[in-house]
C-alpha cells in the first residue's frame, strides 16, 4: 500500500513537471491530431524493499544492483527476479581504520571493486575485489599506496571471469593498468595479472581522477581516453599494444610523456569533485559526453575519427548552464546522468532534467525528507535503465519518449533538417516546421527554396500567392503552384484548371517580354521556353487540357505565340485548328509545314482540294516529302478538283509518277487516273507507261479494256496496238499497225506464244505488204525474218504475170529441206524397230530363266528356312516369305496402292470358294486373278534393291519418335 509521503511526492511530482510551451499555430489547414503527448517524460517508481541500514553507495549494471550500506553490508539483488538476493558483511575484510569511498561495478555486472581510504593520516587505503558469484572479498595486494577514487571498465570485455585490462584513477592523479581474474581454485578470488602506473596526471600535486572512458575508435585499433578531475578533462588517443588478442592501453601514454603540458579542457571550480559521463546510441558506440562541473555541464558530440585538430576529439562542445536555484544552498548538482536529449541532476532533496539543446528545465522531482537525502543518481549502461537512491529508498526512473519535443526545439534553432528527422512523420509537426523554414528562406531572399518547401505546407493558397506576387517573383511562384499541382488528385478538377492556366499565363508572359526586348535567342528564352515545354507535357497538365484547351488557345493567340500553340495543337491532337488558321490567312506554306510537322495523314487529306488549288507546286512537295505515309487514291477527290490546266495536271502527273516509281503503288484506279492524264496531255509519256507495264495483262496495274477505249476516242493508234495486243486481239492488233508502221506490225507478230498464230499473223503483213508492193526481195526478206513461213505460202499472193524463175532458189531450197526431214522419220523408224526385236529378244530369256531354291535358304527378312512358308524369288536372289515381303511393304505404298491392297485381300478372305472358281472372262479363276493383282502391287520389285532403298539412302536408321526411347536404351 503507498504510503502518505509516496502519494504527496507524486502529486509534487506531476503539478512540478515542466509544461512544454504550446507552438502557435502557423497553418491554416486543418489536421485531426493531438500536437503534445501529454503521458510524462519522466516518472519514477519505488523498489518494493527496505534496507537494513543507511544506503552509503550504489552502483547497478546489466540488472544487478549493489549497495552498500552504513553498518558494513553489501546488499546485492538480481532485478531480473528480486526475489534472490543477499547481504555480504564487507567490513570484515578490510581495514577497520579505513572508510568506504566508492563502489565500482563492470557493464557486465560480474566484477565489483571497492575502494577504501584511511581514517588517519598514518593508514594505508586499500582496494578489494568481490566477483558476483562469491560473498569473499579479496584485497588487490598492489594498491596499497593508491588511494582508488575511479574506475575506467573495459567495455569490449565480455568474460565474467577476468575484467580484461581495466584503468584505475587515484586520489594523486596517478593512472595505472590492471588486469584482474577470478582464481577458481580458491573460490572466486582475485588474481592480478599485472600492475603498472602508466601516466601521472598530477604531477604530484593533489589533483584526484574523478573520471575515467576509454574505448576504442570506431573501425580501428585505436583507443580514445577521456579523464577528468575537479576542474580538468585530459583526452589521449593512440594505438594500443596488443597482447594474446588484449590491448596494452600503457602505449597510448607513450607519446604524452615527452610532451611539457598534455592537452587539457579547463573550467575553474572550488568543488572537489565533478562527474563524467557517456551517452552509447544502439549499437554500444559512445555519441555524446557531459562533464559535470561548478559553472555547468560541459557537453559535446564525440568525434575521435575526424579530430579537426591534435588536441579534440569531439566537437560542439558547449557549457550548458544549471537551472537556477533560489532555495538552495548548494552550488551545483551532486552528480548526474545523461540521456540522448537530457541530464537529470541530482540535488540532495531532488532531481531536475535539463535539456541538452535548449537547457531548459524539462522535469523537476522533490523527494520528501521521509526518504532522506540523495545519495546517487546512476544508469544502468546495458539496460539503459536509471536509478535514484536515498538513504532508505531506492526509485527507478522510467523515460517514456524523450525526443517528442526535440523536433520544436531544432526547428526554434533553425535546425530544420534535424527537426524533421525527430520530428517522427507527424503531420501537424511537420507543417510547422516547413512553415518556419519556408518563411525564413523568404526573409533571407531565397524565394525558390522558399516556394518549394511552401508548397508542402497546408498554408493559405492564396496568401502564399501574394506573398511571390508582392515581390515579384514570378519564377518562385511558378515553383510553387508547380508543386502545388503535383500534390493534387486527379478529381480535384477546379483546382487543376485553375492553376494550368495562371501557369501558361506566367510562361507566355515571360515569353512574350522577352521577345519583345530582342532577347529570343538567349540562354533565359530558352530555359523558359524548355520548362514550359516539360509543363505542358506534364500527364496532369495534358489531361486538364482536354477540358480548358478553348481558353489556352486564346491566351497563345492573344500572346502572338504561334510557335507554342502548334507545339500545343501537338500535345493535344488537336492539328485542325492551326492549319485553318493558316490556311485563312493564305499562309498556304506554313499551313502545309504544320502539315508536314504534324505528320497527321487525315489533315493532309482535308486539306489537300484548298492547298492543291492555291499552290500546287508546294503542296506536291509536301505530298512527296510523306512518301508512303499518304495513300494516292484518298487524294484523288484533290486532283480531280483542280485538273483545269496544265500547270495543275504536271504537278499532279508529277506526284503519281514518284509514288508508281519509288513506292510501286498497284491502286488500279491511281493508274487509271494517270493513264488518262497521259492520254490528254502527254501520249509519248502514255507510251513510255504502257511499255513499262509489259504484255502480261495479269501483270498489268491498269484497266486495259478502260485504257483501249480512252487511246480509240483520243485516236491514239499506236497505243491502241499495244492494248490491242495485250488483249490477245492480234489479227486487229496487226491489222492497226500496219496502217502505222511495218516494224510495229513485225513486233506484235512475233508476240503470240502459239506457233499458228503467230504464222498467221506474218501471212496477215506479207499478204499485205506483197499486194501491195509485189516487191520480191521484200518477200524473199520475209522469209529469212520468220522461218515459219516457206516459198509456197507467200506465191498465192503474187499476181499471175511474176514467172517462177524468180523463185528457182527459195524453191530448191525449200525442196531440200522435205528431203532432209524424210531421211530423218526413216532414221527414227529404223531406231525403233531395233528396240522391239531387243525387248522381245528379253521378254524370250526371262521366261526360260530358272533359280535353284535350296532347303537352306532362309528369308532375307526373318532369316527364317524359306521353304517352310510361301514365298517370292526376285531375279536379284533376295529371297521372302509373302507375309513377310506384305507387311514389309504395307508402310512403304502410296495411299491408292494400299487401299487397293487392302480391298483385294478382304475380297480374297470373304469370298466363298465356288466365287473363287468361277471363270473370268479371261478364263483364269476369280482366285487366281486376285492374287496376280496382289502379286503385281507386293512383288513389283525387291525392297532391298528397287527404287524404294534408294529413295531411303538418307532416311536415319532411328525415327525421330524413338530417338529418346532408344537413347534411353542404350545408356
Amino acid at each position: 500500500m503507498t504510503s502518505i509521503f509516496d502519494q504527496y511526492e507524486q502529486a509534487s511530482q506531476v503539478s512540478q513537471r515542466a509544461q512544454p510551451v504550446p507552438e502557435p499555430m502557423t497553418s491554416s489547414g486543418y489536421i485531426n491530431m493531438q500536437l503534445d503527448d501529454n503521458t510524462p517524460m519522466f516518472s519514477k517508481q519505488k523498489m518494493n524493499f527496505s534496507p537494513s541500514d543507511v544506503i552509503t553507495h550504489v552502483a547497478v549494471a546489466s540488472d544487478y544492483l549493489v549497495l552498500a550500506m552504513a553498518n558494513g553490508n553489501l546488499f546485492r539483488m538480481d532485478l531480473k527476479n528480486p526475489k534472490e538476493h543477499e547481504e555480504v558483511k564487507y567490513s570484515k575484510f578490510v581495514q577497520p581504520n579505513t572508510k568506504l569511498t566508492g563502489i565500482f561495478l563492470d557493464p557486465l555486472g560480474y566484477h565489483l571493486l571497492m575502494a577504501f581510504a584511511p581514517r588517519t593520516k598514518d593508514g594505508d587505503p586499500e582496494l578489494v575485489y568481490l566477483h558476483r558469484k562469491s560473498s569473499k572479498l579479496k584485497s588487490v595486494s598492489k594498491s596499497r599506496n593508491y588511494e582508488v577514487t575511479e574506475v575506467g571498465w573495459n567495455y569490449e570485455n565480455t568474460s565474467d571471469i577476468t575484467t580484461g585490462p581495466i584503468l584505475l584513477g587515484t586520489s594523486h592523479g596517478h593512472i595505472l593498468e590492471t588486469e584482474l581474474e577470478v582464481d577458481n581454485d580458491k573460490r572466486f578470488t582475485a588474481n592480478q595479472q599485472y600492475w603498472r602506473q602508466i601516466f601521472d596526471i598530477g604531477q604530484g600535486a593533489d589533483m584526484p581522477i574523478t573520471g575515467i572512458q576509454f574505448h576504442r575508435v570506431v573501425n580501428s585499433n585505436k583507443y580514445f581516453i577521456f579523464i577528468t578531475t575537479p576542474t580538468r578533462l585530459y583526452q589521449f588517443i593512440g594505438h594500443a599494444i596488443s597482447t594474446d588478442g588484449k590491448p596494452s592501453l600503457q602505449s597510448i601514454f607513450y607519446q604524452y610523456l615527452t610532451m611539457p603540458d598534455t592537452g587539457f579542457q579547463e573550467i575553474p571550480s572550488t568543488l572537489k569533485y565533478s562527474k563524467l559521463q557517456f551517452f552509447f546510441d544502439k549499437y554500444d558506440v559512445p555519441k555524446t559526453f557531459a562533464w559535470l562541473t561548478e559553472p555547468g555541464i560541459f557537453y559535446g558530440q564525440l568525434d575521435p575519427t575526424s579530430q579537426q585538430n591534435s588536441n579534440s576529439l569531439f566537437t560542439q562542445g558547449e557549457l550548458i548552464n544549471f537551472p537556477p536555484e533560489s532555495d538552495s544552498k548548494e552550488k551545483a548538482p551532486l552528480c548526474f546522468v545523461l540521456t540522448e536529449f537530457h541530464a537529470l541532476l541530482m540535488y540532495s532533496d531532488k532531481v531536475k532534467a535539463v535539456s541538452l539543446l535548449n537547457q531548459e528545465c524539462v522535469y523537476e522531482d522533490r523527494y520528501s525528507e521521509a526518504h532522506g537525502k540523495l545519495k546517487s543518481v546512476i544508469k544502468d549502461l546495458k539496460r539503459r535503465t536509471i536509478w535514484a537512491v536515498t538513504d532508505k529508498s531506492v526509485f527507478r526512473y522510467k523515460v517514456v519518449r524523450e525526443e517528442r519535443n526535440v523536433w520544436r526545439i531544432y526547428a526554434n534553432k533553425e535546425q530544420f533538417h534535424l527537426a524533421k528527422e525527430y520530428c517522427q512523420q507527424n503531420p501537424a509537426h511537420l507543417d510547422i516546421i516547413n512553415v518556419k523554414e519556408a518563411e525564413l528562406l523568404f526573409s533571407k531572399g531565397d524565394y525558390e527554396a522558399s516556394a518549394k518547401i511552401y508548397a508542402e505546407t497546408l498554408s493559405s493558397f492564396e496568401t502564399i500567392c501574394l506573398k511571390f506576387l508582392e515581390v515579384e517573383q514570378v519564377n518562385a511562384l511558378k515553383t510553387y503552384l508547380s508543386r502545388r499541382l503535383e500534390a493534387l488528385k486527379d478529381d480535384d478538377n477546379t483546382l487543376i484548371s485553375m492553376i494550368v492556366i495562371w501557369m501558361t499565363e506566367l510562361y507566355l508572359s515571360q515569353l512574350g517580354v522577352l521577345r519583345r526586348t530582342g532577347k529570343d535567342n538567349t540562354d533565359e528564352y530558352n530555359q523558359i521556353q524548355s520548362d514550359f515545354e516539360v509543363f505542358l507535357l506534364n500527364p496532369k497538365v495534358s489531361r486538364c487540357m482536354q477540358h480548358v484547351k478553348a481558353v489556352i488557345y486564346d491566351l497563345m493567340s492573344s500572346h502572338g505565340d504561334k510557335q507554342n500553340l502548334i507545339k500545343l495543337t501537338l500535345i493535344n491532337e488537336d492539328y485542325e485548328n492551326v492549319v485553318a488558321q493558316n490556311i485563312y490567312k493564305k499562309s498556304y506554306l506554313e499551313a502545309l509545314n504544320t502539315l508536314k510537322e504534324l505528320r497527321k495523314p487525315d489533315l493532309f487529306y482535308q486539306f489537300a482540294p484548298v492547298l492543291m488549288e492555291e499552290d500546287p507546286k508546294h503542296t506536291v512537295n509536301a505530298l512527296i516529302s510523306q512518301g508512303q505515309k499518304l495513300s494516292p487514291s484518298k487524294l484523288l477527290p484533290a486532283f480531280l478538283s483542280c485538273e483545269n490546266d496544265e500547270a495543275h495536271v504536271s504537278e499532279i502527273i508529277r506526284y503519281l509518277e514518284f509514288m508508281l516509281q519509288n513506292f510501286n503503288v498497284k491502286d488500279k484506279a491511281i493508274h487509271n487516273y494517270l493513264l488518262t492524264l497521259y492520254s490528254e496531255y502527254d501520249q509519248a509519256a502514255l507510251m513510255r507507261y504502257l511499255e513499262r507495264q509489259g504484255q502480261d495483262i495479269v501483270l498489268v496495274n491498269y484497266d486495259v479494256h478502260y485504257a483501249l477505249r480512252l487511246c480509240r476516242e483520243k485516236n491514239l493508234s499506236e497505243a491502241c496496238v499495244k492494248l490491242s495486243a495485250l488483249l490477245g486481239l492480234w489479227e486487229s492488233a496487226v491489222e492497226l499497225a500496219l496502217e502505222v508502221n511495218l516494224n510495229l506490225a513485225k513486233s506484235i507478230a512475233n508476240l503470240p506464244e502459239e506457233v499458228e498464230m503467230q504464222r498467221k499473223m506474218w501471212l496477215n503483213i506479207a499478204e499485205h505488204v506483197i499486194t501491195k508492193n509485189q516487191d520480191l526481195k521484200e518477200a524473199m526478206s520475209f522469209l529469212e525474218e520468220c522461218p515459219l513461213i516457206k516459198i509456197e505460202d507467200i506465191l498465192p499472193f503474187f499476181s499471175d504475170v511474176v514467172t517462177i524463175d524468180h523463185f528457182r532458189e527459195p524453191i530448191c531450197q525449200s525442196l531440200q529441206e522435205y528431203n532432209m526431214q524424210i531421211e530423218e522419220l526413216k532414221a527414227e523408224m529404223e531406231e525403233a524397230t531395233r528396240s522391239a526385236e531387243y525387248v522381245r529378244s528379253e521378254i524370250q530369256s526371262f521366261r526360260g530363266r530358272s533359280a535353284l531354291v535350296s532347303a537352306t535358304d532362309v528369308c532375307s527378312l526373318c532369316d527364317i528356312a524359306l521353304l517352310l512358308r510361301p514365298f517370292y524369288l526376285f531375279p536379284c536372289s533376295h529371297k521372302f516369305h509373302s507375309d513377310c515381303l506384305l507387311h514389309e511393304i504395307q508402310p512403304i505404298l502410296g495411299q491408292a496402292r494400299r487401299k487397293k491392297l487392302q480391298d483385294l485381300q478382304r475380297k480374297l478372305s470373304v469370298m466363298s470358294n465356288i466365287e473363287l472358281q468361277t471363270r473370268t472372262s479371261s478364263g483364269l479363276p476369280l482366285r487366281e486373278l486376285i492374287k496376280n493383282e496382289i502379286d503385281d502391287i507386293v512383288a513389283s520389285e525387291c525392297v532391298f534393291c528397287g527404287e524404294y532403298m534408294i529413295a531411303c539412302i538418307d532416311k536415319p536408321f532411328i525415327s525421330d519418335e524413338d530417338w529418346d526411347r532408344v537413347m534411353k536404351e542404350w545408356e
